[in-house]
């Protein structure tokens, strides 16, 4: 449903239950209300990424995918400011099956913008792991110094102590006998 309908069907909702109360049917007002607030919440958070991410949470990749992908045209049925967390959602879904094709659905997150910072942090530490995996080392680095610095509630410490692990294994691994490195 587009979300310019939901907000007319959130009005009129609205408009009922003030009507309701108005004539004395004060319980019923209260829950067509109710209903309204709901419809009207869902222009702010798309039930179909709701479920996504209690999806991802649960690490059931397969139903996750499945109503992500019920979203067709994300640019008419989301809130703008849900772009960035869609691309976000759809990277992570993709990481999972194959990593490298997710890359450009993070960097699509980042340029779309979104408000949370762990959410960027968690975006820029998936770009560090594929930038590991690609060899770049540079600029898996700079992805992680970004990350550390947009986790400012500290909720990803775990995942960037790993991931600082893993460059340092990187290192190791590329240093052989007589101290030449492989290419």
């Amino acid at each position: 449903m587009l979300n310019i309908f939901r907000l007319i069907i959130a009005c009129v909702f609205f408009a009922v239950a003030i009507t309701l109360c108005v004539f004395g049917f004060w319980w019923w007002g209260v829950l067509v209300l109710l209903l309204g607030g709901i419809i009207l919440l869902s222009f702010f958070f798309n039930e179909k990424m709701v479920i996504t991410q209690w999806y991802l949470r649960k690490e059931n990749n397969d139903k996750a995918e499945e109503w992500l992908l019920k979203i067709k045209d994300y640019e008419k049925e989301l809130n703008r400011n849900q772009h960035g967390y869609y691309n976000l959602l759809i990277g992570l879904v993709e990481s999972r099956k194959a990593p490298m094709k997710s890359e450009k659905y993070f960097k699509k997150a980042l340029q779309l913008g979104m408000s949370m910072s762990h959410n960027t942090a968690l975006a820029k530490i998936s770009l560090a792991g594929i930038s590991m995996a690609k060899r770049n080392k540079r600029e898996a680095q700079m992805y992680l110094s970004e990350a550390i610095k947009d986790d400012k509630n500290k909720l990803l410490t775990e995942q960037i102590k790993m991931m600082k692990a893993q460059m340092q294994q990187m290192d190791k691994q590329q240093v052989v006998r007589g101290g030449y490195r492989q290419f």
